[in-house]
């Protein structure tokens, strides 16, 4: 780069454009996802009332996902722990990631792909919300958390990429299904963050208005 060249008129290694060309290709690769997630706004309204609902008969927030997924459920169980929002009300929720001496346990004994599935069974309880995380679609682990936390009669909420994979088969692992669709998995990352950061805000609009949650709910 020579003095007073316009960074944005270097050219990409491996690239003939600019990497201005660059970063425009980068935000045009996000444009349909976007649009696809905005597309899902009565599904995203949905999945937050039936929360806010299991939140105010006294349930708990459960969320999990492996890998960088892992991360997005601590960042999920967090916010509502411990709202960035000054004055919006903490409401319960644990990451079933934290654990490692849990994990790795169920994982040498009974399998990794129970390691959710097994704590829901001996952790969660009827009245809670299982919030499972999966870039793909196809986390075994992450599916067989759904199932179970269904067959115990959790509400079940599911952030999946793509075509959501496994999420969407015959056994309809759970009651709202959110997609990212993009095969990018950095995309996928993204609009997954921004789904549940609108869950988050949703959940709190209905607190602030409970009557929209129907009679007989509230604590």
């Amino acid at each position: 780069m020579t003095a007073g060249q316009d960074v944005t008129e270097l050219a990409v290694p491996g690239d003939p454009g600019t990497a201005q060309d660059a970063v425009a290709a980068a935000f045009a690769r996000r444009t349909e996802p976007v649009r696809q997630l905005a597309g899902q706004a009565a599904g995203i309204a949905a999945a937050a009332h039936a929360m806010a609902v299991r939140f105010h008969q006294g349930g708990k927030l459960v969320v999990f996902g492996m890998g960088a997924a892992s991360t997005d459920a601590q960042h999920v169980a967090v916010e509502f722990v411990h709202p960035v929002i000054v004055g919006k009300r903490a409401l319960p929720a644990i990451s079933l990631t934290c654990d490692v001496a849990t994990l790795t346990a169920i994982a040498a004994t009974v399998g990794v792909p129970s390691v959710f599935a097994y704590q829901i069974e001996h952790l969660a309880d009827p009245a809670d919300i299982a919030f499972g995380i999966s870039p793909d679609g196809n986390c075994e682990s992450v599916l067989a958390g759904l199932r179970a936390a269904r067959s115990a009669g959790l509400l079940t909420v599911a952030l999946a990429g793509g075509a959501a994979g496994g999420l969407i088969g015959a056994e309809h692992a759970a009651d709202h299904l959110l997609t990212a669709a993009s095969s990018d998995p950095r995309v996928v990352k993204e609009m997954q963050v921004t789904t549940y950061h609108i869950l988050w805000e949703l959940v709190h609009v209905f607190f602030e208005q409970p009557a929209v949650l129907g009679p007989g709910v509230l604590r």
